[in-house]
């Protein structure tokens, strides 16, 4: 199964992505880098184009949320970006998901890899009994609507490193996990609650980590990729 290390380019600006992308020319391995709302919003596809056009694998993070016609339209559109992951929230049930999975197929037969978040890391039990009437418990709810996903044919989840095992033990090991909440050991937390290392994170049977400010803010963001890919892949 594929393993790799995804930076999160948490920038609104073109000149910041590609300042923080042009360190990497020199690179034999470009990053995998995940485009959010915030840039993809305020610079549009043509984003997305040009990273690709570099040569970087890209995680379009947009979160879907539908009805199920407008979910397939709208990831047939990503599909052509040639974008190379994309996702949904799980919570549009499974004929969304089914959905979402036909619009992204190209004529090729080829697509993204989908996966689902089942639920925001924001959400905590009280939102969920008193907000959102669900009575389930958070934990329960998330795995239950990881099975979904993967009922529906998704190819995994955004889910906490320490979730990553439980995942797997209810959708099987080649079920992806996608973990954001990556730190250093010796770095800081930010606003991040529930955190492990990248070692950790390959320990507790991550797939994919999202890192973000450890290494697109930090001095060397070169030496902080290679340290990602060191700790996670065991790559030098």
């Amino acid at each position: 199964m594929a393993k790799d290390v995804i930076v999160a380019l948490d920038f609104s600006k073109a000149e910041e992505v590609f300042s923080f992308l042009d360190a990497f020319a020199g690179e034999k391995r470009k990053p995998y880098v995940k485009i959010g709302m915030e840039l993809f919003y305020s610079q549009g596809a043509d984003m997305v184009r040009e990273i690709k056009r570099r040569g970087h694998s890209v995680f379009l993070d947009l979160k879907l949320h539908d009805i199920p016609n407008t979910v397939k339209k709208s990831m047939a559109v990503l599909s052509s970006l040639d974008v190379d992951m994309c996702n949904l929230h799980a919570g549009g049930g499974i004929a969304m998901m089914k959905a979402a999975i036909e619009g992204l197929t190209r004529p090729d037969g080829s697509r993204p890899l989908l996966i689902a978040v089942t639920q925001l890391t924001s959400t905590s039990q009280e939102v969920m009994t008193e907000e959102l009437w669900i009575d389930r418990p958070i934990d329960q709810t998330v795995m239950h609507y990881a099975s979904n996903a993967a009922k529906a044919g998704l190819d995994g989840v955004v889910c906490s490193p320490l979730e990553a095992g439980k995942v797997h033990a209810v959708c099987g090991d080649g079920f992806l996990t996608v973990t954001p909440g990556i730190r250093f050991a010796d770095g800081e937390r930010g606003d991040q609650v529930r955190v492990t290392t990248p070692a950790q994170a390959r320990e507790l049977g991550s797939d994919y980590i999202v890192v973000g400010r450890p290494v697109t803010a930090a001095q060397d963001p070169v030496a902080a990729y290679r340290r990602c890919l060191k700790d996670f892949l065991g790559e030098e």
